[in-house]
């Protein structure tokens, strides 16, 4: 198993998690005062099928919920994520569905 450890970035705006000193993936982010929206998250393709994005997403979750950060999931993958595992603390404000033109 890989050594995993997930570092906040805020210069970049990403969380960025890296197996055994390697780069493999990041979360960006745009903070807000009060809040923190989740925008993209790529893990590289020679990581994928090792649950690295599930790493990632868990804990830059657990830390932004940490911070007192009330998370905006607008990356489908952060969403899927929160729709499916409990971040402890965690306050969410789900983005609002498009008006529908009909």
């Amino acid at each position: 198993m890989a050594d995993i450890t997930v570092v906040r970035d805020d210069e970049a705006s990403r969380y960025e998690i890296m197996a055994d000193g390697v780069p493999a993936g990041f979360a960006t982010f745009d903070v807000r005062p009060g809040s923190i929206r989740f925008l993209h998250t790529e893990v590289d393709s020679e990581f994928q099928g090792q649950g690295i994005a599930g790493k990632l997403a868990s804990s830059a979750l657990t830390d932004a919920a940490e911070r007192g950060e009330t998370i905006l999931p607008l990356c489908p993958y952060i969403a899927k994520y929160l729709e499916t595992h409990e971040i402890p603390g965690a306050e969410i404000r789900w983005p609002e569905a498009p008006a529908s033109t009909a």
